[in-house]
C-alpha cells in the first residue's frame, strides 16, 4: 500500500513538471476595431504606427464622405485603434464625390492622415504615421 502511495505521488509529481515545461502558448491577437458605413461594398484597413514605426493604441481615425448624387448622402465615421494600432472601416461607397477619401488619425497632439479612392481600389490597407503636428 505504500508503495502505491508512493507512486501515485511520484507520478502526479511528474505530470506537474512535463506540463510546466510546455511552452506557452501565443496569446491571441485582438479583433480589429470595425465601423460599418452601410454605404457600399469597400472597405479599408489601417495600422497607426509613430514616428519610430511602433503600433499607437487608442488612435482615433476619423473620415468625412460625400456621395451620391452631388455629394447628397454624407458619412462621419470615427474608430479607435487596438493595441497592435489596427481599425478597419467597411461599408464604404464605391463612388465618392471627391476622391481621394482622407482618413486622418489622431492621438494627444500627433496626427497623420491616409488617402484611398475606391474607385479604383476597393480594398485598401494602408500605415498611417502619426506625428507630432503644429509648434
Amino acid at each position: 500500500m505504500r508503495s502505491f502511495i508512493c507512486f501515485l505521488v511520484l507520478l502526479i509529481v511528474s505530470l506537474g513538471a512535463a506540463q510546466a515545461q510546455q511552452p506557452a502558448q501565443a496569446e491571441p491577437a485582438q479583433d480589429i476595431p470595425s465601423v460599418n458605413g452601410e454605404s457600399g461594398p469597400c472597405s479599408a484597413e489601417f495600422t497607426v504606427v509613430d514616428a519610430d514605426g511602433k503600433p499607437v493604441f487608442s488612435a482615433l481615425v476619423k473620415v468625412h464622405i460625400a456621395y451620391g448624387f452631388a455629394g447628397a448622402h454624407k458619412l462621419d465615421l470615427s474608430v479607435y485603434t487596438n493595441a497592435q494600432g489596427k481599425t478597419k472601416f467597411i461599408g464604404l461607397p464605391l463612388r465618392v464625390r471627391k476622391p481621394p477619401v482622407e482618413f486622418r488619425a489622431t492621438k494627444d497632439q500627433m496626427m497623420g492622415v491616409a488617402t484611398m479612392n475606391p474607385e479604383t481600389e476597393c480594398t485598401a490597407r494602408r500605415d498611417i504615421v502619426i506625428k507630432k503636428s503644429g509648434g
